[in-house]
């Protein structure tokens, strides 16, 4: 059975503060950040549904009437403005999560052929998911703060001591439920993102920690 990471783990790359970026963070950050980045955009190109803040994000436009990209830079900063009471920080990593992950995100999505056979579409569904779970695990190690939506979740795991992996679960699929009401739409890949994603970042966190003690001793 594949453990489940319940915290984040203190690896050799992470930062003092959420401003002290080092030449040792920046490989992990970046690689981070485009694993997740490509991982949005294979799932939006499957055409079996996005992930549940994309969802939502659809759901607000809609009502809205303003494009996804407005909608989605508005939810990051409504997320953001929930970040105050939590003593949640930003920092450089924040930064780089808004403008890396859009930029692969638009590269993938218009780079990569859409499949039509369902085998490669459930192939780019999964590889979406572990994809943005080693990637969530990588640059959430920096310790350069969370991009908003897993700023969220970091900081409620601090606050309610719950595990990252019931936190993530809880919040992705409250947003799929509220997008899908908006009218915001799912498909089934968006559907097994909500149910897997928890579990997939808390593997890539355990993987990632033992890799770091067997390299230490």
């Amino acid at each position: 059975m594949i453990k489940l990471s319940h915290k984040i783990p203190v690896t050799p790359w992470r930062a003092k503060n959420t401003w002290d970026l080092r030449p040792r963070m920046i490989l992990p950050l970046v690689l981070g950040l485009t694993m997740f980045g490509c991982g949005e955009g294979l799932l939006v190109v499957s055409h079996w549904g996005a992930t549940p803040w994309t969802v939502f994000a659809q759901g607000i436009a809609r009502h809205a009437h303003i494009s996804l990209g407005w909608s989605t830079a508005a939810i990051s900063c409504v997320v953001l403005l929930a970040w105050w009471p939590l003593r949640e920080r930003p920092g450089i990593g924040t930064i780089a999560n808004l403008i890396i992950i859009a930029y692969v995100l638009d590269i993938t999505s218009a780079t990569v052929p859409i499949p039509h056979d369902d085998w490669v579409k459930a192939g780019y569904m999964v590889g979406a998911v572990a994809l943005i779970g080693v990637g969530s695990a990588l640059y959430l190690t920096c310790g350069l703060g969370p991009g908003p939506r897993d700023g969220l979740m970091t900081s409620l795991h601090r606050r309610l001591g719950v595990s990252v992996v019931y936190v993530r679960l809880t919040l992705e699929v409250m947003v799929l439920v509220v997008g899908w009401l908006l009218g915001g739409t799912v498909g089934i890949g968006t559907a097994f993102f909500a149910g897997t994603i928890g579990f997939s970042i808390g593997a890539s966190l355990n993987a990632l920690d033992w890799c770091v003690r067997k390299w230490s001793t």
